[in-house]
């Protein structure tokens, strides 16, 4: 398989949003999309994770750090989860939703599930990223669902997602060129 080419502008997601998605959740992505345009006017790639306790009050947010951090591991969701993991501890996270601009990658959705997070929203899918980054090596994106890796052990993880596609995109634009 010939791996895309990066490309700006809106993405045509082959997936529509996830009709599950509530006027609350889009808020907390926005949140997070936020957040992605900080981590970019901060140095680093364009990722952002909020948390949200069981009313959808925003009490953490993380972005990626990758560059800033020299941490190939600091990504917005894993320095979410390792602050949430110290602010919360396992018991409390089942009662809350990390919400990202992007679909988490096998390592952040496994973080995610160690936690004991109960719940990802994520606005861009895996698939829309490479479409936009193609075969950029600082974004090796593996074709593997964050639906797949946080749902294959003992527990489940509510996941919805994709929503706000070109919103997500548009953190993106011009940064993997």
């Amino acid at each position: 398989m010939t791996p895309p080419t990066p490309r700006d502008g809106p993405v045509a997601s082959a997936n529509p949003d996830d009709p599950r998605i509530s006027d609350l959740d889009r808020s907390r992505l926005r949140d997070a999309i936020d957040v992605a345009n900080t981590a970019v006017a901060n140095g680093n790639h364009p990722f952002g994770a909020v948390l949200a306790d069981a009313a959808g009050e925003v009490v953490l947010s993380a972005q990626n750090t990758v560059n800033t951090e020299n941490d190939c591991t600091g990504h917005a969701e894993t320095n979410l989860v390792r602050a949430a993991w110290k602010q919360f501890g396992p018991a409390a996270l089942g009662e809350f939703t990390l919400y990202t601009s992007c679909e988490p990658c096998a390592m952040c959705s496994g973080a995610i599930y160690w936690s004991g997070i109960g719940t990802m929203v994520f606005a861009m899918t895996e698939a829309d990223l490479a479409t936009i980054t193609g075969d950029h090596d600082e974004n090796p994106t593996m074709s593997l669902s964050s639906e797949l890796v946080l749902n294959s052990g003992t527990r489940a993880i509510a996941v919805r997602g994709p929503a706000l596609v070109d919103e997500a995109a548009a953190s993106h634009a011009g940064f993997w060129n």
